[in-house]
């Protein structure tokens, strides 16, 4: 019988390689954990003890606090300081501290603690949400921007407690106050946890507080990137371009902004009229500073001009700077589509500043942020207009672009918002939050359509 071939069995063993999940790797991820945070809020301020009232907090009110907190906007429906008790308050506190360095610096650095490695998925949403071009030392860059901000907050807390406890608080109220309002101006926020009515205006004339809150109001609201400029290089000439424009763009709108109410509320005698010329000029300079981010209010803006309010209105919508804790359109997207605009005038191809080019990319996206940020602003007015029926335009209009700016000013219609006001206020907190982040990061990721091109055709235009 002839011999049988022989058979050897080989067992081979496929590795299935692992994907990343669509969720995981989405820029999106951002919105959903910034909902989930918002929920957790309004949960803890929904438990008894976070709020002194009877028969439980309405769960709108607790929603709209936690979204302005989170949000670090700053309008209220129930006064922070006679409505939420001191377990409330610091609920709230924690809520604002985690809104301002948001979520993706927040979750890198306690992977960093724990010692966990940070994937290149985690890398790429952090460069994203700091719109940043490169991916080398984020993780250095993640860890100096939680000590940077946590540090400016502690000295805001200490300037704070050592003038509270000398002259106007016993030592265990000095602690807190100043803990909770460092907190509060650092990330722009606008929440006040003093315990008496008029809030701030009892510092009208207190040049030691507002000076140490509009610091530390200017310093949140100019980016974290442009800190670590200012810390590390100190020459102008040697910034990067975004340094630049936020510089200068955020001290020209400065200027602009205390000219105007300077000379607007001069002779008001409800705002700065009763007030001496060194106070009318300090709190002119606290207005320019705190109300186009932060709704701080030394003055009475229920009371102020109406051209002030429409100066007022036009500077919440620009806000402060990208990768920052301030809100609206960013003062960077301002900046690129005003040299955008030059450059065209002066019939230039490119769009350039301070010796650098811009890339076209992100000119069309600021033009593309300012478009939609102005019509989601008129529907939001369209959509108050029909629930807040007999309630002034103006009004209407300025609550609209207060919250979409994350700012928090407001000339005093938030408490008397109906059910569908306060929904629509919330949703424009959120989305003022987050939405020119979003719509910037949507425009990074590289659409199937740019592989191919229609042939072109002239419209008809002007």
């Amino acid at each position: 019988m002839p011999d049988q071939p022989r058979t050897e069995s080989v067992q081979v063993t496929v590795s299935r390689r692992r994907m990343t999940s669509r969720f995981a790797a989405s820029p999106q991820m951002i919105i959903y954990f910034f909902i989930a945070i918002i929920a957790l809020g309004t949960l803890l301020l929904l438990l008894p003890f976070a709020s002194r009232g009877e028969g439980g907090t309405p769960f709108v009110v607790a929603l709209f606090t936690a979204t302005s907190a989170i949000t670090v906007t700053g309008l209220v429906v129930e006064d922070t300081a006679f409505y939420w008790t001191r377990a409330g308050q610091v609920i709230i506190m924690g809520m604002i501290y985690f809104g301002g360095l948001g979520f993706m610096t927040i979750a890198t650095f306690l992977l960093i603690l724990i010692g966990q490695r940070v994937t290149l998925t985690q890398r790429l949403l952090m460069r994203e949400n700091l719109m940043l071009d490169q991916f080398g030392n984020l993780v250095r860059l993640t860890v100096a921007i939680v000590l940077i901000a946590t540090g400016i907050q502690l000295l805001g807390f200490i300037a704070l407690l050592v003038y509270f406890y000398l002259f106007t608080y016993p030592l265990a109220e000095a602690i807190w106050q100043a803990a909770f309002h460092s907190v509060s101006a650092f990330n722009n926020a606008g929440f006040l946890a003093f315990n008496h009515p008029s809030g701030l205006l009892v510092f009208q004339t207190d040049k030691a507080v507002m000076g140490i809150i509009a610091a530390l109001i200017f310093i949140g609201a100019i980016s974290y990137l442009v800190i670590i400029d200012l810390v590390r290089i100190r020459r102008f000439s040697r910034f990067s371009l975004n340094a630049k424009l936020v510089l200068a763009a955020t001290l020209l709108l400065t200027l602009m902004a205390f000219a105007g109410f300077f000379v607007l509320e001069f002779d008001n005698s409800e705002t700065l009229g009763n007030l001496s010329l060194g106070d009318k000029i300090a709190v002119s300079v606290f207005q320019s500073i705190s109300g186009r981010t932060a709704g701080f209010e030394i003055a009475d803006m229920t009371a102020a001009r109406d051209a002030t309010n429409v100066l007022q209105t036009a500077l919440m919508f620009i806000g402060g700077a990208s990768a920052s804790v301030a809100g609206g359109i960013k003062v960077n997207t301002l900046a690129v589509v005003v040299i955008a605009l030059t450059a065209q005038i002066k019939q230039r191809n490119k769009t350039s500043a301070f010796g650098r080019e811009v890339p076209d990319s992100q000119v069309n996206r600021s033009y593309l942020i300012l478009f939609v940020s102005v019509a989601f602003v008129f529907l939001v007015v369209a959509l108050l207009s029909i629930t807040e029926e007999g309630t002034p335009m103006r009004e209407i209009f300025f609550e609209a672009m207060s919250a979409f700016g994350t700012c928090g000013l407001s000339l005093g219609i938030t408490p008397a918002l109906s059910t569908y006001g306060q929904l629509i206020i919330i949703a424009t907190m959120f989305i003022g939050k987050l939405g020119p982040l979003m719509i910037g990061l949507t425009m990074t990721q590289r659409s199937e359509n740019d592989l191919y091109r229609y042939a072109q055709e002239r419209v008809t235009i002007g």
